[in-house]
């Protein structure tokens, strides 16, 4: 909660900074006076919005009402745009010092060519340019972020594997992940998403992680979704990182008591009628328990139990999981984080599934984004001997805005060869 109210509060600070630097620009400017009121509109809309939430969601623990387009441009401003502006405050600052501090005494300027008759500035244009644009590309990046939510796609993919036993050859997964229920997902949004998994009549169904965001206030809706996805022969599940932010025991224990297939370090043995060979699911926590107090959290947060990521505590899963491989069975690892692949691979473990990434988030180009910015592997197949990766998109997002990152339910067909086109 403390952290929170922070964040909020740094924010705001972020917003009023920002406004004190923008209408600075515009002031020197003629008929500006609509631009500026309604700039500083905006920043007060922004500021009293966080400090609502700050009353209503953080001191109260009320469930967030808000309009959900508003939610949309409060995050998309905070969270992607206010930073860009708050990086050219920092720039211009530093530049305005170092300008001054290496200037000589010099003959009084000509005059700056001024747009004709309004006595307007080639520079004060640029300036109120700058000023006026951040808002505007918040509001149009939140027209397209409200666009797609609830949106997805189905994806097929064939995976032909070195190894698999001929009885499994046209086995099919649909992979489900990142659904994020909460801020931006609705238990309603959500419906169509599980109809159309069933409608892939799938052997199985796996879920990679992140069933709940952060903002969700309950696992229930979580819990819901799963009981709603029909598969022909199972299900399996793991956790993912927005899963155990408010606690791991809270999703963990609800999921287990609702008799749910989640996977913590854990094996599930599938038998597909018609098929002699078992496929085995091997599902990985998100990290090590950890006591609040051991992890510097304060207040209630202190007793209770979280999981804290590290790669070293990612890898000793795998080994973990490794050991408990049934020879018999064709295993397939589920890893909400794709990292989990390396230690699989010298694991001898021929599929992975994971999800985390959400293709990327805000892709350019295929290799040119957020994705190969902070990840190895961040979207489709990836392959090296005796080992593959398959990293689904995902569903939903904490980042309400995805560019060439489209969200997705994808449908697995696994093969021994390859099929004629």
């Amino acid at each position: 909660m403390l952290t929170g109210l922070l964040i909020y509060s740094l924010f705001i600070a972020a917003d009023v900074v920002w406004w004190r630097f923008a209408d600075r620009r515009l002031r020197g400017i003629r008929r500006a006076g609509a631009i500026r009121a309604a700039l500083a509109l905006f920043i007060a809309a922004q500021c009293l919005y966080l400090l609502w939430l700050m009353v209503e969601v953080l001191l109260r623990g009320t469930r967030d009402p808000r309009p959900m387009d508003w939610g949309v441009l409060a995050y998309l401003w905070h969270v992607g745009v206010l930073p860009v502006c708050m990086a050219i405050v920092g720039f211009t600052w530093l530049g305005n010092r170092w300008r001054r501090s290496r200037r000589v005494p010099q003959q009084t300027p000509a005059p700056t060519p001024t747009t004709a008759g309004l006595g307007i500035t080639r520079r004060r244009v640029l300036a109120a340019t700058a000023a006026i644009l951040p808002p505007a590309v918040a509001f149009a990046a939140t027209g397209e972020a409200s666009a797609q939510l609830g949106s997805f796609r189905i994806r097929r993919r064939e995976l032909v594997i070195p190894g698999l036993p001929a009885d499994l050859d046209g086995l099919t997964i649909a992979q489900v992940t990142d659904l994020h229920l909460g801020r931006f997902m609705t238990a309603e949004m959500a419906v169509p998403m599980a109809d159309a998994a069933n409608a892939l009549d799938a052997d199985v169904i796996a879920f990679t992680g992140d069933l709940i965001d952060t903002s969700a206030q309950k696992v229930a809706p979580g819990i819901d979704f799963v009981r709603r996805l029909r598969p022909r022969h199972g299900l399996v599940l793991i956790e993912g990182n927005h899963d155990v932010m408010q606690g791991s025991e809270r999703f963990e224990k609800g999921l287990k008591d609702a008799g749910l297939p989640l996977l913590l370090d854990e094996a599930m043995t599938l038998r597909v009628r018609g098929r002699a060979t078992p496929v085995q699911f091997l599902g990985i926590t998100w990290g090590e328990l950890k006591r609040g107090s051991e992890m510097h959290r304060v207040g209630r947060e202190r007793n209770l139990l979280y999981r804290k990521y590290t790669p070293a505590a990612r890898d000793e899963s795998v080994r973990r999981l490794a050991a408990q491989r049934d020879p018999a069975a064709f295993p397939i690892l589920l890893a909400h984080h794709p990292h989990a692949w390396d230690a699989a691979a010298n694991a001898g473990l021929p599929l992975v599934l994971s999800g985390h990434t959400h293709g990327g988030q805000i892709m350019l180009a295929p290799d040119i984004g957020a994705g190969p910015l902070r990840f190895r592997y961040w979207s489709g197949l990836y392959q090296r001997p005796g080992s593959q990766l398959f990293i689904s998109n995902g569903l939903g997002s904490w980042f309400p805005l995805r560019v060439n990152a489209p969200p997705e339910i994808v449908h697995l067909t696994l093969r021994t060869a390859a099929r004629p086109a």
